[in-house]
C-alpha cells in the first residue's frame, strides 16, 4: 500500500476526495446538532455573554462601534438596493408606458427577494465573519482548549450563545432592513425621479401582501440560522496559525454565501413555487 501511494500520489488524492468529501459533511452535521441542541443550555447558563453578544451583533465594538456595525452595514445595503431598484424599475416600467407601477416592483421585490439576500450578505460578512475570527484565534490560542480544563463545555458557551443572541437580533435587524429598502425605494421615486406620492403609496399598499412580509422574516431567520452555524463551525475547528483563521473566514464567508442564496432558492419554491400568492390587479 505505501509503495502504491509512493508512486501513484495523484490518483490516490483523487480516490480519497469523495471520502474525504462525505467526512467533511458529516462532521457538519454533528457540529450543527449539537450546536442547536446545547443552544437553549448556552443561553440559559452563560445570560450575561448572550445579552453582551447581542450588542455586539447589533452595533458592533470597540472603534467599529459607530461605523461598523451589523445595523450600519445593513442599514447602508439596504438603502442601496431599494434606491436601486426604484431607478431600474422606473426606468424600465417607463420604457412601456407604466411607470406608475414602480410602487409595485417595491412591495413585491423588496419583500420577497431583495431585503432577505442583501440582510443575509451583510450578516455574514460583519457579525458571521467576526464570529469565525474570534472562535478561529481562540482555537489556535488552545483557549478552547483551556475552557475544557476549566470544566466549561466550549460549544455551549462559544456557539450556543451566539446562535441564540443571532435569533433574538436578527427580528429588529431585518426589520430595520425593510423599512430601509421602502424608504429608499419612495425617496428616489417620489423625490428623484419625480412621481406622484399618492400614485407609488396607492400601488404599494395595493400589492403590499401582510403573508409575505411574515415569509420574508421567516426567511431571515433560517438565512441567519444558517449564517451563523456555518461561521461557528469553521472558526470552532480552525486551524494552522494566523494563515488558517484568514483561510477559514474566507471559507466561512464563501460558504454562508451559497447558504443564503440556497435558503432563498428554496423557501421561494416552498411559498410560491405551485402558488404565486400574486394577483395583478386593483
Amino acid at each position: 500500500m505505501v509503495t502504491l501511494i509512493a508512486r501513484y500520489p495523484k490518483t490516490i488524492r483523487r480516490i480519497r476526495r469523495p471520502y474525504q468529501a462525505l467526512g467533511r459533511i458529516g462532521d457538519h452535521a454533528v457540529f450543527y446538532v449539537k450546536a442547536l441542541v446545547y443552544a437553549p443550555f448556552g443561553a440559559w447558563h452563560y445570560r450575561r455573554e448572550t445579552v453582551r453578544l447581542i450588542a455586539e451583533i447589533s452595533m458592533g465594538s470597540g472603534a467599529l462601534a459607530v461605523f461598523g456595525g451589523t445595523v450600519v452595514i445593513v442599514g447602508f445595503l439596504t438603502l442601496a438596493t431599494g434606491g436601486t431598484l426604484a431607478v431600474q424599475g422606473y426606468s424600465s416600467l417607463g420604457n412601456i408606458g407604466i411607470e406608475a407601477l414602480t410602487g409595485f416592483l417595491s412591495a413585491f421585490i423588496n419583500v420577497r427577494i431583495s431585503a432577505p439576500v442583501v440582510a443575509g450578505i451583510g450578516l455574514a460578512a460583519t457579525f458571521g465573519a467576526g464570529a469565525t475570527a474570534q472562535l478561529g484565534a481562540m482555537r489556535i490560542n488552545e483557549e478552547i482548549d483551556a475552557l475544557e480544563s476549566l470544566a466549561i463545555e466550549p460549544i455551549p458557551y462559544l456557539v450556543g450563545t451566539r446562535i441564540v443572541a443571532g435569533m433574538i437580533a436578527i427580528v429588529p435587524l431585518y426589520a430595520l432592513a425593510v423599512i430601509a429598502s421602502f424608504i429608499a425605494s419612495r425617496v428616489t421615486t417620489v423625490v428623484l425621479l419625480g412621481q406622484s406620492a399618492g400614485l407609488y403609496d396607492h400601488y404599494f399598499g395595493t400589492f403590499l401582501n401582510p403573508i409575505d412580509l411574515v415569509w420574508s422574516f421567516l426567511q431571515a431567520i433560517l438565512m441567519a440560522l444558517t449564517i451563523l452555524l456555518i461561521h461557528t463551525y469553521f472558526g470552532y475547528f480552525a486551524s494552522g496559525g494566523p494563515s488558517g483563521v484568514g483561510i477559514a473566514v474566507g471559507n466561512a464567508v464563501r460558504t454562508s454565501l451559497i447558504g443564503v442564496v440556497s435558503v432563498t432558492l428554496l423557501v421561494s419554491l416552498a411559498v410560491y413555487g405551485a402558488n404565486g400568492n400574486f394577483d395583478l390587479s386593483g
